[in-house]
């Protein structure tokens, strides 16, 4: 990008990261009976339509972090391994994706309650910007025990103070996986125990808060005896009344946790990926519903703007949009990332619905 696009850019992913309506990521992740693992999530944001892109980096290729302000100069990384992600704004701010060793990394917002190391001039070689982390993770490692160690040995910085931090996620094939959120400037990693993340408050305590939420079960609930009456339920499901259905971050966190939980485990990690759609689909924001009645800035089908699923086995991306919900995939296997270009295409060749005529008998 040349220095004179810089601003503008910054000036977008600025309000990205720093505006109440964005923080709305929802992440779970799945294994199937073949020992295939899927990480899956939608990214979130209501201002405005997003510049969405899918990036292809090769190995060997060279890229340099910028610094706050949108000043380049920061760490300079190649990478070891070619990776496909899902970019917003600019190509080289992958949100999401995964390497050809199967490393699957995810960026979410985390307002609020990280803080980053504070920026130090003096050690750039050594910072990367937030917004280049998951680009850093995929070039370079096969495992997160690997991210686990490097992670200690770096500063990563906002390009922006003013704006929101974020928090990652990073799976390996195996299933293991790990949470790294910066709080008071040090670098804090969990192993995920239930493959579910949200956005703020901090992982500990979205494990906590699932304890309020004791009651619930999959199933139905009752008959039981009331007094002089019994109460049944009125439908299926009533098992989980009381899970929370608002957008928060917590109460998204708690619904992805039980509907991971208690969906039915699939035969192939294939399976597992669509399934992942349908269980995301219950995270599809409403654009209305972030805003008072007509507060809206903008009209797009949702504040979703995209949801992906990493299938991890099979090395293969898959991802719709808000514009079009039929599902396309990215296919690791079929690129040469030996010889292949850098290069960055719109998620949304045309963005419009793909209808398909249904089949008439004359």
């Amino acid at each position: 990008m040349k220095p004179r696009e810089i601003l503008p850019a910054l000036a977008v992913i600025i309000g990205i990261i720093g505006a109440h309506g964005a923080d709305a990521c929802t992440g779970i992740t799945l294994t199937a009976n073949d020992g295939g693992v899927v990480a899956a999530r939608t990214i979130e944001w209501g201002e405005s339509e997003m510049e969405n892109l899918y990036t292809i980096v090769p190995r060997g290729y060279v890229q340099q972090s910028m610094l706050p302000g949108g000043k380049t100069g920061g760490m300079t990384f190649s990478s070891m391994y070619g990776y496909v992600g899902l970019a917003v704004v600019r190509p080289d701010w992958v949100v999401d994706g995964m390497n050809e060793a199967g490393l699957s990394a995810g960026l979410f917002y985390f307002p609020g309650y990280g803080e980053y190391p504070p920026y130090d001039a003096n050690d750039n070689a050594n910072t990367i910007s937030d917004f280049q982390l998951v680009s850093w993770i995929l070039s370079r490692f096969s495992t997160v025990d690997q991210v686990k160690s490097a992670i200690k040995n770096i500063r990563v910085a906002s390009i922006d103070p003013r704006a929101s931090t974020a928090h990652w996620r990073v799976t390996e094939p195996s299933g293991k996986q790990i949470i790294i959120e910066f709080v008071d400037g040090v670098a804090n990693v969990y192993d995920s125990q239930l493959g579910v993340l949200a956005n703020s408050p901090e992982y500990p305590w979205q494990l906590k808060n699932l304890n309020n939420y004791v009651n619930l079960a999959p199933g139905a609930a009752g008959p039981v005896k009331f007094g002089p009456i019994t109460l049944r339920a009125f439908g299926t499901g009533s098992g989980l009344l009381g899970l929370p259905g608002d957008f928060t971050p917590p109460s998204r966190f708690v619904r992805a946790a039980f509907l991971q939980t208690y969906s039915i485990k699939q035969e192939t990690t294939f399976d597992a990926a669509m399934q992942a759609f349908h269980i995301l689909n219950n995270f599809d924001v409403p654009l209305g519903t972030e805003f008072a009645p007509g507060d809206a800035p903008v009209n797009m089908p949702s504040a979703t703007q995209w949801t992906i699923a990493n299938d991890m086995r099979n090395r293969v991306i898959y991802y719709h949009t808000m514009y079009n919900r039929t599902i396309r995939e990215l296919d690791l296997s079929n690129i040469d990332f030996a010889t292949i270009k850098f290069q960055s295409h719109p998620l949304d060749a045309t963005k419009s619905e793909t209808i398909i005529p249904a089949q008439i008998d004359r």
